[in-house]
Formats: structure tokens, C-alpha cells, sequence
């Protein structure tokens, strides 16, 4: 499972012109599922995202995760980031996760947010989607989790 995870001041998602989720600073995540992830690996990368020391210190250090920030948390389902893109011009997807798998790991990854964090926003899975950000720094961060 893939996260890409960006340090934003804001964000939001919108859905046919509605916004659907959205934070002020904290922690955009662009979550791809890949054909062999589980309800574990979605629990591992949740855990890597939430800890994951992005937030500056009081010496401007990044030594500061989300919790200890008590930052917002938008979680959206990317599929195209479980692309193969290692030759040709076109992307592949047979790494990817069916839209039935992607969706339950994307399910699972949210309600475990919600039970640790608490409020988390969301985009909608399967949806055209528009993501609005402004990422702080910039911070971006490309982050795996595999059985």
C-alpha cells in the first residue's frame, strides 16, 4: 500500500463542484492500493503515516508527528499510484488492486484513522476528484507499507 503523504497549511477535495473533505494544517495523503495489500499492511502504513516525524520542533527541526501535532488528516484514494511506470510510455496497472479490493483496504485504512485520530476527512473512492493544497515547504513524502 501506498501513501503519499504531503505537509499541507490547507486542503480540500471536490466532488461535481461540493466539497466533500477538508482540513486546515496537517497531513494530505494520496493512498494507492496495490493487488497483494491486506487489512494489515493498510494498519502498518497507518501507523508509518501517523508517526512519521513531517511537523517542525521548537529548534525548526522536523521531529514532530501528526499526533504530537494534533494536525488535520485527509486521506484520498489514488489509484493511479499503484502504476507500473518503469518502461513504456503508457502506465500499467496490473499491480494494482480491483476497484472491490482497493475500496475495502481504503475502508478499513479510514476506520482505523478514525479510532486512532478521531476526526479524519476523505475523499470519495471511485469518484473524479478535484484536490485543492497548499503544501507546506515543500513537504512530500512517498511512504510503502507490504506484508
Amino acid at each position: 500500500m501506498i501513501g503519499l503523504l504531503q505537509r499541507v497549511t490547507e486542503a480540500e477535495v471536490r466532488v461535481a463542484g461540493n466539497t466533500v473533505g477538508a482540513i486546515g494544517g496537517g497531513l494530505l495523503v494520496l493512498i494507492g492500493v496495490e493487488k497483494d495489500d491486506t487489512d494489515t499492511v493498510a494498519e502498518k502504513l497507518l501507523e508509518r503515516i501517523v508517526t512519521y516525524r513531517v511537523f517542525s520542533d521548537e529548534s525548526g527541526r522536523m521531529n514532530l508527528d501528526l499526533l504530537e501535532r494534533q494536525g488535520g488528516l485527509l486521506l484520498v484514494p489514488q489509484f493511479t499510484l499503484a502504476a507500473e511506470t518503469s518502461k513504456g510510455r503508457r502506465p500499467g496497472f496490473s499491480t494494482a488492486a480491483t476497484p472491490e479490493q482497493g475500496r475495502q483496504r481504503f475502508d478499513h485504512l479510514v476506520a482505523c484513522a478514525r479510532q486512532r485520530i478521531g476526526i479524519v476527512a476523505t475523499g470519495v473512492f471511485g469518484a473524479h476528484m478535484e484536490v485543492r493544497l497548499t503544501n507546506d515547504g515543500p513537504v512530500t513524502f512517498w511512504l510503502q507499507a507490504r506484508n
